[in-house]
């Protein structure tokens, strides 16, 4: 008799050899073997796209955007690959999640593709693809070197109603004066405290001219967070003004990802990630015509979060 194998592996189909017989002494059948996905081993064709996120789709999990993304993904026709074993799932990996509940004008994913295609092309059918709230900003062809090294910081814009701008002025500037400012806050692992004011780069108010009535009791702070373990939120920072200096929105503030990239550390500016792949993109793109690309019968594996994570 061959090798016994445990009940689940047996009824999958896995690690089972051809001509192996089964307790009783029956030959079993051999394992069908499915049409495999595309691959990338051969190709190795990888698309950088950046996108926003705003509206309702601000509320949505990364977990559910990550599932209306790779939705879009197959709906459009790109030509994405998938891996290989059991359950493939498409080769989509995500850097630098913004939050659930905030804007963002700077979400990125990197997507592994099985031929070539035009970024062009890309861009234009997930555009099409794509609910209200989800909007592809920009497609590239990727260079080297991984993206989720280069989102080293993100700027953000919080837009705080009924706060007067003078009273935000003053809190920011408590708050940089810290030497150091706790928080606390509730993470998978259990409530975590940790230095907020070490990884603010840059806190300023929004300069505005001749603010009358809703302008006059509507602040906007303007910050620079560096992307730090554990991640420094901009809510973190909120909490740290409250603490520093008694800053207290009546309602709750509006939070918006302008950028997320490389940081200059002198002059606090978060530069575009995708300027090094633009410069090494040929010329003379391959051209691609859409086309279905489903996976392979009987995949529903979750989606590939990658690097991703709620910061």
């Amino acid at each position: 008799m061959g090798r016994e194998f445990p009940r689940w592996v047996c009824r999958a189909g896995i690690g089972r050899p051809l001509g192996e017989l089964d307790r009783k002494g029956v030959p079993l059948p051999p394992v069908p073997q499915g049409e495999a996905p595309p691959s990338d081993e051969r190709t190795g064709h990888r698309i950088r796209v950046r996108y926003r996120k705003s509206g309702r789709m601000r509320f949505a999990s990364h977990r559910d955007i990550a599932r209306v993304l790779e939705r879009a993904v197959r709906r459009a026709g790109v030509p994405v690959a998938y891996s290989a074993g059991f359950s493939p799932h498409p080769k989509i990996s995500y850097a630098g999640a913004a939050p659930t509940g905030v804007a963002s004008e700077a979400e990125y994913f990197e997507m592994v593709l099985a031929e070539p295609a035009g970024v062009e092309q890309v861009q234009v059918g997930l555009g099409a693809a794509l609910p209200e709230g989800l909007d592809v900003a920009e497609a590239v062809q990727a260079g080297t070197g991984g993206l989720a090294d280069r989102l080293e910081a993100s700027e953000w814009r919080v837009e705080l109603p009924g706060v007067a701008p003078e009273d935000a002025e003053r809190a920011a500037a408590a708050f940089l004066a810290a030497d150091g400012v706790e928080v606390e806050r509730l993470t998978k692992k259990g409530r975590r405290r940790f230095d907020a004011r070490g990884a603010v780069v840059r806190l300023e108010p929004a300069r505005r001219t001749g603010a009358t009535g809703r302008e006059a009791t509507y602040a906007i702070l303007r910050m620079v967070i560096r992307h730090t373990t554990p991640a420094v939120r901009p809510d973190d920072v909120m909490t740290g003004l409250r603490q520093a200096a008694g800053l207290a929105p009546p309602s709750s503030p509006v939070m918006t990802r302008l950028a997320q990239g490389p940081l200059d550390e002198e002059s606090g500016v978060v530069a575009d990630p995708l300027g090094a792949d633009r410069k090494a993109d040929p010329p003379g793109r391959a051209e691609w015509t859409p086309r279905p690309s489903p996976p392979a019968e009987g995949a529903h594996a979750p989606p590939s979060t990658g690097d991703a994570g709620e910061r």
